[in-house]
């Protein structure tokens, strides 16, 4: 038997014992977990070190290093996290709807666990500790696959919080990881139909459309994130370099980043030179259209091809639009559904943008980087979703549950 099948049976067997754990007992484990995190930071950074090492030596890019790279404030805040997760509301055994039928029949329909969630990510070892507490606080075990660059980060958390588990009613075979780097691995978890109930995604294009295409586990998609921000004719100049600066440069290797600055003609003409000055100091290249490079002339052309791209580094796309309505046609074209911004002051635009774009999080004077499970006041996040079935955006407690009914009669039977 497979390490996967193996894995993904020992957390199966525990689903009967997850459901029926209390919201205290779960909080407490969560707590555990978050303790033991801080305290065993230094050996969990040593671990990461390995990564980090093996990434500098297979030449990885810096900006992907910085989405593996864990430091004491980073598994702070990651340990912050579960925490947070501990003092939400949890959400299984909501009553979400009562019927009371003619016959006498009285029908709940409540909030329960998806059962064995399966998570197949890339180098963020934070997920790591994000999925764990948010699957346990559901109720939901979960059977991770981390990309193999985090390998030697992800084992030793797993480790951590596994002795952590023991002290507690949650069961440590509720948290699996796989550990085969080959992508033999992820072929058969996609595969693992009635052990695996759900499969989520969270990395780039290629590997969220390989699941997307190839799994029969049924999959919750979350989406690469080529996020745009439009600035338009009579925006605030600081308030637009703030928000531009922000959602490209604060963190360009994650998700919510932006790729394309789309600028109105008019505001182009006052205020491109001084933007793209700011950009250059935070060591951002840009690549633009060629009204942008007659106005910035150490811009490179940018190509259709740009303009479809998740960079996650320090480029930025910029394109000159005649008004709102090329920034739409613009942003419906090239947009990944996951994170988009105008900065206005014009009211009737904005609210345009708000109704008319199609994405999950869609912002109106605020930097895209907000798209994020943290920030919107969830805890932690277990992705963010561009579906429109089951969930969308980021995906807090209850994006991780299903429901069931309850029939409660004396009697009845259907003639």
């Amino acid at each position: 038997m497979s390490e996967v099948v193996t894995k993904a049976s020992l957390a199966k067997e525990t689903t009967g014992i997850l459901a029926s754990l209390t919201t205290g007992q779960k909080n407490e484990a969560l707590l555990i977990m978050a303790a033991a995190l801080r305290r065993e930071a230094s050996a969990i950074i040593a671990a990461n070190l390995e990564d980090l090492e093996r990434g500098r030596l297979a030449g990885t890019p810096e900006s992907m290093l910085d989405r593996l790279a864990l430091d004491v404030s980073r598994i702070d805040a990651i340990s912050e996290g579960l925490q947070q997760i501990a003092v939400l509301p949890d959400p299984i055994g909501d009553t979400l709807e009562t019927i009371e039928r003619p016959n006498g029949l009285s029908i709940e329909k409540i909030r329960v666990p998806l059962g064995v969630i399966g998570i197949i990510y890339e180098a963020r070892p934070n997920v790591t500790v994000d999925a764990a507490g948010l699957c346990l606080k559901t109720g939901n075990a979960v059977v991770l696959r981390g990309g193999s660059s985090a390998l030697s980060s992800n084992r030793k958390i797993v480790e951590v919080l596994h002795n952590a588990l023991a002290e507690t009613a949650i069961p440590a075979a509720a948290l699996q990881l796989i550990e085969d780097p080959n992508r033999s691995s992820v072929d058969e978890m996609l595969k693992l139909n009635g052990l695996l109930d759900v499969i989520i995604p969270r990395g780039g294009s290629s590997l969220i459309q390989n699941v997307v295409l190839n799994a029969t586990v049924p999959v919750i998609e979350t989406g690469a994130g080529i996020c745009h921000t439009y600035l338009d004719a009579g925006s605030d100049p600081e308030m637009a370099e703030r928000i531009s600066l922000n959602a490209k440069a604060q963190r360009p290797s994650v998700c919510n980043s932006m790729e394309t600055l789309l600028v109105h003609r008019d505001y182009a003409a006052e205020h491109m030179l001084s933007l793209a000055e700011a950009f250059r100091r935070v060591n951002v290249e840009l690549r633009g259209c060629p009204e942008t490079i007659a106005l910035i002339p150490w811009a490179v052309p940018v190509t259709a091809e740009d303009y479809a791209t998740e960079y996650n580094d320090y480029i930025l796309n910029i394109r000159i639009v005649g008004g709102l309505d090329e920034a739409l046609r613009h942003i419906a074209e090239f947009s990944t559904k996951h994170s988009e911004c105008i900065v206005t002051e014009n009211a009737e635009h904005a609210a345009r943008f708000l109704q008319e774009v199609d994405a999950a999080a869609v912002y109106h004077n605020a930097s895209t980087r907000f798209t994020d499970g943290f920030e919107f006041g969830f805890g932690a996040e277990i992705g963010i979703s561009t579906q429109k079935l089951h969930a969308r955006g980021p995906m807090g407690l209850p994006a991780l549950t299903s429901c069931k009914y309850k029939i409660r009669g004396n009697g009845q039977i259907r003639g």
